[in-house]
């Protein structure tokens, strides 16, 4: 295999690499505005209800879950931790 085939070949596994980080952290964001929505009157009630959630909140949510939410609760937030 030349180096341009090589390089192409790591390009692809980088990108490929950069795809799932992606998924993933879509997978995150989406678990955590639908858990602020569940949860909302027993977790985040003092938040405002039209927040809109990044993932730079997802440690709130997190939080919130873990110490208002129950067994369930702390359960969604085991996998937003992942």
């Amino acid at each position: 295999m030349n180096e341009t085939g090589q390089r192409e070949e790591f390009e692809s596994v980088v990108m490929s690499e950069s795809e799932k980080l992606e998924i993933d952290r879509a997978r995150r964001v989406d678990l955590a505005r639908k858990a602020f929505k569940e949860y909302f009157a027993l977790c985040f009630w003092s938040s405002d209800p039209n927040m809109g959630i990044h993932e730079d909140h997802i440690p709130f949510i997190i939080r919130g879950l873990r110490h208002y939410g129950g067994h369930r609760g702390y359960r969604i937030a085991a996998e937003l931790c992942r």
